[in-house]
């Protein structure tokens, strides 16, 4: 097991960093986004201790909320859902048609498929950073978070890949010096057909055979000019971040500027970049004169402040007091020492935790990288467009349908199930069975009941089973489909909620 200690005062730093340097991005980015030329800033635009409003920080406080008041382990497409729809008040692109298709009752992560064309746009990265805060030296765990957060919006999309990468990279930042080890570890994360891998890896080789920012830039642009999201697609803007940490050179004006100038979704490639080197390099590594400019105030614009929404941070120095409060408690919830997925589906061997020193283990690159392909790459090459995830106390169930959930009278669809275990009860053996309650007409044939030999929410083996679902002789505009799973022996049932479109 990998057992890393954090100086608790040096993690605090870095966490404020992270904020302070995402506020400052953010603000100097904002007024060329969307501009697809190269820019030529040099600094903020903006007056002094005017900081802009972002989305890329408003919808954190949201997840900040929702982990204070359900717990590390409760994290879960669904649950992020109803979030969205309390707090979250935009409309735009993924946003809106995420947020549409779950008041619709169509439950994440189908929420991010269904009918929407922006799967591969950057609303889910730039929201990275509070999951990489509260599991520092995580990386595998941040990337679960980030991967069930954005499938809210984006399903099985690029920009599903996109957070998964940035949250890895950004979560390894805390304790490895390197950029690059940190990029790798990102990498590690994400399938390697992915089309953000294939950006990432491209810059990287352009910087190695010491390419030009500019020439790196119009290469990346040019290489995703296939991609239909244009200047608000996630590959290109995640790459164009890391062209401006890259050839930065751990300079912070120059890797600021160099990323907003890059053009396209400028407040979030600025923001990210300095959240990375903030958590790289914690507050000396922050211009005096930068942050004395941008102050310590949060502005919002994307949340709802009303009921529970007043609860939101003001101040980086309140979030950054919040999310140290918090992160003890995701360490030990993931810090498990035997053989047991944690109910977000991560499988653990890695113990962190927040000290009075500093102790990383030897060959601690290689270890989360291993992390990071084992226990995360594995799960996001097995998402699917469709799928729906539902829980109880002990068992997670996985439903994917076949093709999009829309029949015709007399059409079919198949529906494939995976079984996984929670907390401690993954060494039973269990028998599950089936029942399927359906609209007036519809049939649906496969196994009844199952006998699930080691919990495994993501093998190839027993836990698995399929269906077929078929309609009537009439089809309403809206159905519902639910599947009920009792287990032998347990007193808690399981229902899976689908959305069937006529």
């Amino acid at each position: 097991m990998l057992k890393i200690r954090l100086n608790k005062e040096t993690y605090r730093d870095k966490v404020l960093a992270c904020w302070i340097g995402k506020n400052i991005g953010g603000t100097m980015g904002t007024p060329f986004e969307g501009n697809r030329e190269i820019q030529h800033i040099e600094g903020f635009s903006t007056a002094a201790g005017v900081v802009l409003p972002n989305d890329d920080l408003d919808l954190q406080l949201v997840w900040l909320y929702a982990l204070e008041q359900n717990g590390p382990l409760a994290i879960h497409p669904n649950m992020l859902g109803e979030h969205w729809i309390s707090y979250i008040t935009p409309h735009w692109n993924e946003y809106g048609i995420g947020k549409a298709n779950l008041k619709r009752g169509i439950p994440a992560p189908m929420s991010g498929d269904l009918d929407n064309d922006w799967k591969n746009s950057n609303g889910a990265w730039i929201r990275s950073e509070i999951w990489a805060t509260v599991a520092p030296g995580m990386p595998h765990i941040a990337a679960k978070y980030a991967m069930d957060d954005a499938s809210v919006d984006h399903g099985a999309g690029e920009g599903t890949f996109a957070a998964t990468f940035v949250a890895a990279m950004q979560s390894a930042a805390f304790v490895l010096p390197s950029l690059r080890d940190c990029i790798e570890v990102g990498l590690a994360a994400i399938p390697t057909k992915s089309r953000m891998a294939k950006s990432i890896v491209f810059v990287l080789d352009l910087y190695d055979k010491g390419t030009s920012w500019v020439d790196a830039r119009n290469a990346v642009q040019k290489l995703n000019a296939d991609i239909g999201d244009g200047w608000f697609e996630a590959p290109s803007n995640v790459t164009y971040a890391v062209i401006g940490l890259l050839w930065g050179e751990g300079d912070f004006k120059r890797s600021m500027t160099t990323a907003i100038n890059c053009g396209d979704d400028t407040d979030c490639t600025g923001a990210t970049v300095g959240a990375t080197l903030g958590i790289l390099q914690g507050t000396k590594g922050i211009p005096e004169d930068w942050r004395a400019y941008i102050g310590d105030e949060i502005v919002t614009v994307s949340i709802s402040h009303g009921n529970n929404g007043k609860c939101m941070p003001r101040s980086c120095t309140e979030l950054t007091e919040r999310v140290v409060r918090l992160a003890p408690s995701v360490l030990s919830a993931h810090s498990i020492r035997h053989s047991a997925y944690t109910p977000n589906g991560a499988y653990c061997d890695c113990d962190v935790c927040l000290d009075d020193r500093d102790e990383f283990g030897e060959d601690i690159k290689s270890q989360l990288i291993s992390f990071a392909k084992s226990k995360v790459r594995p799960i996001a090459e097995k998402l699917r467009p469709y799928t729906v995830y539902e829980e109880n106390v002990f068992m997670r169930v996985q439903a994917t349908l076949e093709k999009e959930p829309v029949l015709a009278p007399g059409e079919s669809i198949g529906v494939h199930l995976i079984f996984g275990s929670k907390c401690c009860f993954e060494d039973e053996v269990r028998s599950v069975q089936m029942r399927w309650i359906l609209p007036e007409g519809f049939t649906a044939s496969g196994k009844k009941s199952l006998m699930i030999h080691g919990f495994n929410p993501h093998s190839d083996g027993s836990a698995e089973c399929d269906f077929t679902i078929t309609a009537g002789d009439y089809v309403n505009a809206e159905n519902r489909i639910i599947l009920e799973i009792l287990t032998v022996g347990r007193a808690t049932p399981l229902y899976i909620s689908i959305p069937v479109f006529g």
